[in-house]
Parts: structure tokens; sequence; C-alpha cells
């Protein structure tokens, strides 16, 4: 008999619904909720002594390379916990071929996208700062990000949903409804 999956993990491109989704989903199924961006930033300020108030500001000021290695460490530390949760993840957790073997060994994931028109729009509504990652406006950085990262969230998601036209209650709804969590929700209530 296989362990079953405590964490259900959502994956995909900024502003695809992850933490809005999750935090609702999390409410519903009655289980812990933890945001990975906002994992970092608290790692990141204990670590240099300084507030950064959004995940955004650490990319902005540590780089890529140092944020993700932050990432992992969250990632690690959140899957430990042991306690059934939603886990919201930051778009390029799955860059990393470790974090892709965490989430698929330790996580129910769900691929969460819409289409790149409707991520731009939320992303330009968004106060959050999101620094550019390979530059360009948002539009072609999204299809950019999207088409590296493809195959990684294929790799890790066992299931995937438009969260392009529904409002955040009624995504996070069914996503509840789906068979597959509802399983996930009954093996993680389990002893």
């Amino acid at each position: 008999m296989s362990t079953p999956r405590r964490t259900l993990a959502l994956v995909g491109l900024r502003c695809s619904g992850k933490s809005s989704v999750g935090a609702r989903l999390a409410a519903l199924l009655g289980v812990a909720f933890v945001d990975l961006d906002e994992r970092v930033r608290a790692f990141a300020s204990q670590l240099d002594g300084r507030e950064y108030r959004h995940a955004g500001d650490v990319l902005a000021a540590s780089g890529v390379a140092r944020f993700r290695e932050l990432e992992a460490l969250a990632l690690t530390l959140a899957l430990e916990r042991g306690a059934p949760s939603v886990l919201a993840t930051g778009g390029g957790v799955v860059e990393r071929a470790d974090n892709r073997s965490r989430l698929t060994a330790s996580c129910f994931v769900v691929r969460l996208d819409a289409p790149l028109e409707v991520l731009a729009a939320r992303l330009a509504a968004d106060p959050t700062p999101r620094p550019a990652l390979v530059g360009g406006d948002p539009l072609a950085e999204l299809a950019e990000l999207r088409a590296r990262r493809a195959a990684w969230y294929a790799e890790v998601a066992h299931l995937a949903l438009d969260t392009g036209r529904d409002s955040i209650e009624v995504i996070a709804s069914r996503l509840a409804a789906q068979p597959d969590v509802r399983t996930w929700t009954t093996n993680a209530s389990s002893p």
C-alpha cells in the first residue's frame, strides 16, 4: 500500500490563481494553506536581516539563483510538515529537477492555467511586485515561460484546471469536487 499524499500542490504560471484558489480550496477542505512565496519571503527576511514585503522583492534583490535555492528549501520544509495542506507554489518551482521529484513523490499536484491574455491582464492589475524573469513585455514573457515550463508542469501534474473564466470560488469548488481531490482529502485525513 502506498503512503497517502498529504499535500495538494498547485503549480502554474504567475497569476494563474495558485494563491487565491489555494487559500479558498484549503478552507473548503478544512486543511492548512501554505504559500511557498510567503515562505521564501520570510526565510530571506530572516537570513538577510531586512524585511522583504513580497517574494518579488527577494527575487529583485537576490537574483534568480538565490531565489530558487530559498524556494527549494521552503518546499522541502513545507513537505516535511506531514499535516494535510494545500500548497501554492511559485510559478518557477518546477524549473529544478529536485523540486519536481519532491512534488511528484509527496503531493497530489494540480496545474492551474489560463489563456496568456488573461494572465497578462491579471499581472497588469496586480500591485504585487513581480520582476521580469526573461525581459520584454509581460505577454511575451508569459509565452516564453509557458513554453519553457510546459513539459515540467505536465511531468508533475495529476490534474489540470483552466482558471481563465470562472471566479475563485467556482474554481476552488470545482476542484474540491474532483474525485481525485476527494480521495486525497480522505487519505490525508487518515492517520
